[in-house]
C-alpha cells in the first residue's frame, strides 16, 4: 500500500495528483525550485523539499535530487506527472533501485518508446500502421511536403515542415540543433507531411495481470506549433471501423512492449480515413480529464492502484456524453504566441466546468516554466452542448493579469470549422489565425467609458488608459454637482479618447449618443445602450484596470467580453526614449544563440534571424525588422536579459532609422511541462 507519494513535478499536474491522494488518504510530498517556493502545489502538499536553483536543468530535471528528496521525506512512491523526467527510463530505474514505487510503466517500456525512430521500427514489427521515414538525400519534389522531427522529446521542439527541397538541408540542421539543445539528442528524421490530417489518440490503461483497457479516443487537432490547444473525447466524426482500428493498434502497441500503467498512443488520421502511428506517450497526458469525464474514472487513482498490484476489471466502463478541454495560456496569439509574464491577480470561472490549474490569485507568472495557466473542461450529453458550455464559461471568466489566449479559445470553439467535425484538421490555426486574432475594437469604447467613469474622481492622476490585459482595483465615485473629464488610451493598439460630462442630468459622453448612466459604484458601472441594460464590472490593480461584462447581444464570438487598460501619464516623460532601430527583449529570457558569424557592421535583410531567446520553455527567434546595418549587438550567448533590454540595433540602409519597438518573437513550443 502506498502511504506517502512524492510528485516529481510542479504546477497543475502536481496539484492534480495531490487532489486524488487526499481522497485516498495518501500523504503528499512536493518538490520545488527556488522560483516555486511559494507555488500552490508547495502550499498544498503535506511536506515540501527544496531543489536549489531556478532552471529546470538544476531542479526538476535532476533525477538524483528527486530520489534523494523522496527518501528524505519518507515517501514510498514517486509520480512523475508529465514533462520533465516523466518519460525518462533512467529516472524510473533509479526510483525503483531506491526501493520506491514508480507510478508509471516499466523502464524497459519507456526506453522502447523513447526514440521515435526506434518506436516506429518496433511498431512496424507489431503490425501497427505508420508513416515510413524517408531518406532526405533521396527526397524529390513528389515527396513534398515533408516533416522534419526530432527522434527524442516532443512538444514541437526540433520539428519543421518543409515545402521546398532547397530548404530541407537548412531545416535539418536547425531541427538537429534545437533537438540537441532541448533533449541532449540531435537525431532527427524525415517523414511525409500529411496535409489535412487529424491528430487522434487512444488512452490506455494496463495492469500487471495481462489486462489492457483502451479508453476511447481523443481528438487533439487544434494545435499551435505542434502543441495542443483544444482536446475532446470522444474524437468526433470517426467511423466505427476506424475506431476499432485505432483501439486494436493501440492495444497491440501496449502488448508489444509489456506496458503497465497509463499511456497514450497517438495517431495521424488522413483525410481519407487512414490511421498512422505517430508515437506513444508513456505517461499521463495533459488532456486526460476529458477521458475521465466521459468514462467516469479517476485515472490517477487507477495509476496508483495498478502500481500497488491490483488488477483492472475485465472491461472498462462505457463512455457517456462528450467532454472538451481548452488550455488557457499566458500568451499573446496575435504576437507569434509570445508568452506573457506578471501577476495573475484573478482567475475565476463560473460553476459547471472543471478547472485544473497550477496557479491561484496573486501568483506570479515567471519565465522559467511553461505558460499554461489552467485547463478548463466541460462535459455535456452531446458535443454541441459541451462546446457551447465551454465557450460560455471561458467568455464569462474573470482573468485579470497577463495577456492570455482566452478570446482565441472562445472564437475557436465557435468557429464553423470546429463546430463541423468533418472540417477538423491540424491546419486549423494556419488557415484561421489572422481572423481569430483580429482586434474587435468596435465595442471596446464602451469598456473604456466604463473605466473612465469608475475612475472619475481620481482622473487628475491619469492622462488615459492603455489596453494591455492586466488587472485593477477600484474607487468609489459619488456624483455631486458636475464632473467633466477626458481620458485617452489604447485597446489592442487602438487609441481612445473618452470625453464625458457627469451632472445632475446624468451622463453626456462624446461618441456615445443615447448612452445613459444607470448606476455608478466602486466596482460596477451600469449603462443603458440602445435600450439594453449593460453592467460593467471594474477592478483596479495599481495603474491597471480590468473591465468585464456579459457578452453583448448579437456579437457571438466576434467581440471580447473583457478588456484591460493601463493608465497613461498625463505628461509622458520626454527622456523615456530609445535609440531608433532598437530591438528590445519582448520578455525576460536567456540568449541561447546568435546567428552564426553575426557581428556589428553586418548588413541584414528584412526577416533575417539575428538571435534566439529562450523563455518559458519556448525558443523565440528575433529577426531584423527591416533591411539595414547592425550598429549594435550588445548581448552574448548564455546572457540573461530582462524585458525591454536592448538586444540589437538595426539602422536602415537608406539612412532612415527604423522605428523603435519591441522585438517580435516567433518560436517552437516546449516539450517538458506539457503533453
Amino acid at each position: 500500500m502506498i502511504r506517502s507519494l512524492l510528485v516529481a513535478n510542479r504546477g497543475e499536474i502536481a496539484r492534480r495528483v495531490f487532489r486524488t491522494c487526499r481522497e485516498l488518504g495518501v500523504s503528499t510530498v512536493a518538490v520545488h525550485s527556488d522560483a516555486d517556493a511559494d507555488a500552490p502545489h508547495v502550499r498544498e502538499a503535506d511536506t515540501a523539499v527544496r531543489l536549489p536553483g531556478d532552471a529546470p536543468a538544476d531542479t526538476y530535471l535532476r533525477g538524483d535530487l528527486l530520489v534523494r528528496a523522496a527518501r528524505s521525506a519518507g515517501a514510498d512512491a514517486v509520480h512523475p506527472g508529465y514533462g520533465f523526467l516523466s518519460e525518462n527510463a533512467a529516472f524510473a530505474a533509479a526510483v525503483a533501485e531506491a526501493g520506491l514505487a514508480w507510478i508509471g510503466p516499466p523502464p524497459a517500456a519507456i526506453e522502447a518508446m523513447a526514440s521515435k525512430t526506434r518506436a516506429k521500427e518496433l511498431m512496424a514489427g507489431a503490425g501497427v500502421p505508420l508513416l515510413a521515414p524517408l531518406d532526405p538525400a533521396r527526397a524529390t519534389e513528389a515527396d513534398l511536403p515533408l516533416l522534419v522531427k526530432a527522434a527524442a522529446g516532443g512538444g514541437g521542439r526540433g520539428m519543421r515542415m518543409v515545402t521546398e527541397l532547397a530548404a530541407l538541408e537548412g531545416e535539418l540542421k536547425a531541427a538537429a540543433a534545437e533537438a540537441a539543445s532541448a533533449f541532449g539528442d540531435g537525431e532527427v528524421f524525415v517523414e511525409p507531411y500529411v496535409v489535412g490530417g487529424r491528430h487522434v489518440e487512444v488512452q490506455l490503461l494496463a495492469d500487471a495481470h495481462g489486462t489492457v483497457w483502451t479508453l476511447g479516443t481523443r481528438d487533439c487537432s487544434l494545435q499551435r506549433r505542434h502543441q495542443k490547444v483544444i482536446e475532446e473525447a470522444p474524437a468526433p466524426g470517426l467511423s466505427d471501423e476506424l475506431r476499432t482500428t485505432l483501439h486494436r493498434a493501440a492495444e497491440q502497441a501496449a502488448r508489444a512492449i509489456g506496458y503497465r500503467g497509463a499511456g497514450t498512443v497517438e495517431f495521424l488520421v488522413s483525410a481519407d480515413g487512414r490511421a498512422y502511428f505517430l508515437e506513444m506517450n508513456t505517461r499521463l497526458q495533459v488532456e486526460h480529464p476529458v477521458t475521465e469525464a466521459v468514462h467516469g474514472l479517476d485515472l490517477v487513482a487507477l495509476q496508483l492502484s495498478i502500481a500497488e498490484g491490483r488488477p483492472l476489471d475485465a472491461e472498462p466502463p462505457r463512455p457517456h456524453g462528450h467532454a472538451v478541454e481548452a488550455r488557457l495560456y499566458a500568451e499573446d496569439p496575435a504576437a507569434g504566441w509570445q508568452p506573457q509574464t506578471g501577476t495573475l491577480h484573478r482567475l475565476e470561472l463560473p460553476d459547471g466546468v472543471r478547472l485544473d490549474s497550477g496557479v491561484t490569485d496573486g501568483d506570479t507568472i515567471g519565465v522559467h516554466y511553461d505558460p499554461m495557466l489552467a485547463k478548463v473542461i466541460a462535459w455535456a450529453p452531446t458535443r454541441d452542448e459541451a462546446v457551447r458550455k465551454l465557450a460560455g464559461a471561458l467568455e464569462r471568466a474573470r482573468i485579470h493579469g497577463p495577456v492570455t489566449n482566452r478570446d482565441l479559445l472562445v472564437r475557436s470553439l465557435r468557429h464553423p470549422e470546429f463546430t463541423d467535425p468533418a472540417a477538423l484538421d491540424t491546419g486549423f490555426y494556419d488557415r484561421n489565425l489572422p481572423a481569430l486574432t483580429k482586434p474587435a475594437d468596435a465595442g471596446a469604447g464602451l469598456f473604456a467609458l466604463a473605466a473612465a467613469l469608475a475612475d472619475a474622481h481620481g482622473r487628475s492622476r491619469f492622462g488615459g488608459f492603455r489596453n494591455v490585459p492586466s488587472g485593477p482595483q477600484t474607487k468609489t465615485y459619488a456624483c455631486a454637482g458636475t464632473s467633466t473629464g477626458t481620458t485617452t488610451g489604447t485597446s489592442s493598439g487602438t487609441a481612445y479618447e473618452i470625453r464625458y460630462r457627469l451632472g445632475r442630468d446624468g451622463l453626456s459622453a462624446e461618441d456615445f449618443p443615447g448612452v445613459r448612466l444607470l448606476a455608478l459604484g466602486p466596482d460596477e458601472v451600469v449603462l443603458e445602450v440602445d435600450g439594453l441594460r449593460r453592467p460593467f464590472a471594474v477592478t483596479r490593480y495599481g495603474d491597471r484596470v480590468h473591465v468585464d461584462a456579459p457578452p453583448a447581444p448579437g456579437t457571438g464570438a466576434t467581440a471580447p467580453a473583457s478588456y484591460a487598460f493601463t493608465a497613461l501619464p498625463r505628461f509622458p516623460d520626454p527622456t523615456a526614449r530609445t535609440e531608433p532601430g532598437s530591438l528590445l527583449a519582448p520578455m525576460p529570457g536567456t540568449v541561447v544563440r546568435i546567428a552564426e558569424g553575426l557581428t556589428e557592421g553586418d548588413r541584414v535583410e528584412t526577416g533575417q534571424p539575428l538571435l534566439w531567446l529562450e523563455a518559458m520553455k519556448m525558443e523565440h527567434k528575433i529577426t531584423a525588422p527591416a533591411a539595414g546595418i547592425v550598429t549594435a549587438l550588445p548581448v552574448r550567448t548564455g546572457q540573461q536579459v530582462e524585458v525591454g533590454a536592448l538586444l540589437a540595433v538595426v539602422a536602415e540602409a537608406t539612412g532612415t532609422a527604423e522605428a523603435t519597438g519591441t522585438a517580435e518573437a516567433t518560436g517552437t513550443a516546449e516539450a517538458t511541462g506539457t503533453g
